[in-house]
């Protein structure tokens, strides 16, 4: 298998890192460098990013200079990997912040007739990996995953990049060594594989 290009980004907005999100990142990083992968990486923790506040800016505005490399990264790659931590069962609102910022018409998706959009980032694959404090399968069945649901679909979906797939790691407070350590091996395999 030739290698891909992969951007990972690392979703959890703290930027004093070292938080699980951080290793886990870290581990696909090193089994995708180790498999021949080609990396580029994203830290939304470090970056300065506005708030859109009108259909105007969003539509018409120039991305903030300090994204634009985010873009490029996006662009260039084969494969995107986005880590991030649940908080109040979505993603946190930076990084909300960043993918409207980042994901513009005519970079992203461009207006077409009768609503539908063309969706510019088709080729694109990526995993979602998510950790949060609840079991995950409390998540998924009974929250039904609305949060990651609707990035999937309505974000990820909505420009072209598919297929996702995730990974969702609950009890992470709790989680003990052993499971902290297969966490980091799956993540290793996944980027060993460029998935």
């Amino acid at each position: 298998m030739t290698g891909r290009r992969v951007t990972i980004l690392q979703g959890h907005p703290d930027p004093a890192g070292g938080h699980l999100c951080h290793a886990l990142a870290a581990a696909y990083a090193e089994g995708a460098a180790a498999a021949g992968h080609e990396l580029r990486t994203i830290d939304i923790a470090h970056l300065d990013i506005p708030i859109l506040r009108t259909q105007q800016e969003f539509e018409h505005g120039a991305v903030p200079e300090g994204l634009v490399a985010a873009q490029a990264a996006i662009a260039w790659a084969q494969h995107l990997l986005l880590v991030f931590p649940l908080w109040l069962g979505s993603p946190p609102a930076l990084l909300k912040a960043f993918l409207e910022q980042v994901f513009r018409p005519s970079f992203a998706f461009a207006y077409g007739r009768r609503g539908f959009p063309q969706r510019l980032l088709t080729g694109r694959s990526a995993r979602l990996v998510v950790t949060m404090g609840m079991p995950a399968l409390l998540y998924r069945w009974y929250f039904r995953a609305h949060g990651l649901r609707a990035l999937e679909r309505n974000v990820l979906g909505f420009v072209g990049i598919g297929p996702v797939r995730r990974d969702l790691l609950g009890n992470v407070g709790g989680a003990d060594d052993a499971t902290r350590r297969r966490w980091l091996e799956r993540l290793r395999e996944h980027g060993r594989r460029g998935h």
